[in-house]
């Protein structure tokens, strides 16, 4: 039977900022798991490289066009991917502060970053709950600061299927990023300005 992981749909902020990717592009999708935004960056034309520690989640992508699958610890001193380089970078629930500036290391200077995990007060709602793996305030918008212009940016609380969480989102392009910004539709959250 098919683990139900395998097809759930891609995150929202994905697709969301999926159209600042240039057509054709190398996508690293790091930390993937069972694969869910891989199968989406390739049906949208893209090579993409999905690496997770899992093998098991990652043979979910077993077969699936355009896409390159690594079993790889992205937590060892050395970084595993050092001198490889992306158009594009996509993260997903996922933060290991010491390989930040080498991940961003990879990215083009005409790349893409999306980038989505959990940040401090999400312990309030569930896992996870560890100060190592929640993002600070403003935490995504310190470390791209000089080296990204950031495109669209989230943090607070969300609601979604199983409950709250506590989240930041970034999207942001390199300072060579030469295609016009196909920016998303702002949400109306009933917020006054």
């Amino acid at each position: 039977m098919r683990d139900p992981r395998a097809t759930m749909p891609p995150a929202a902020w994905l697709r969301r900022h999926a159209p600042l990717i240039a057509p054709g592009a190398r996508v690293l999708d790091l930390a993937a798991g069972h694969g869910r935004n891989a199968r989406f960056l390739a049906s949208l034309g893209h090579d993409v490289v999905a690496v997770d520690r899992d093998a098991d989640a990652l043979s979910a992508l077993a077969g699936v066009a355009r896409v390159a699958t690594r079993v790889l610890d992205l937590e060892t001193p050395s970084w595993p991917l050092a001198g490889e380089r992306f158009d594009a970078i996509v993260v997903n629930h996922y933060l290991h502060r010491p390989s930040f500036d080498a991940m961003l290391a990879m990215l083009s200077d005409s790349g893409v970053l999306i980038y989505e995990t959990f940040a401090a007060g999400n312990e309030a709602f569930g896992r996870p709950s560890n100060p190592a793996f929640l993002l600070a305030a403003g935490e995504l918008l310190e470390r791209t600061r000089g080296r990204l212009a950031v495109v669209s940016y989230e943090e607070g609380r969300v609601d979604r299927a199983g409950g709250a969480a506590v989240i930041q989102r970034l999207a942001a392009v390199g300072r060579h990023y030469a295609r016009p910004w196909p920016l998303p539709e702002a949400r109306d959250t009933g917020a006054e300005w």
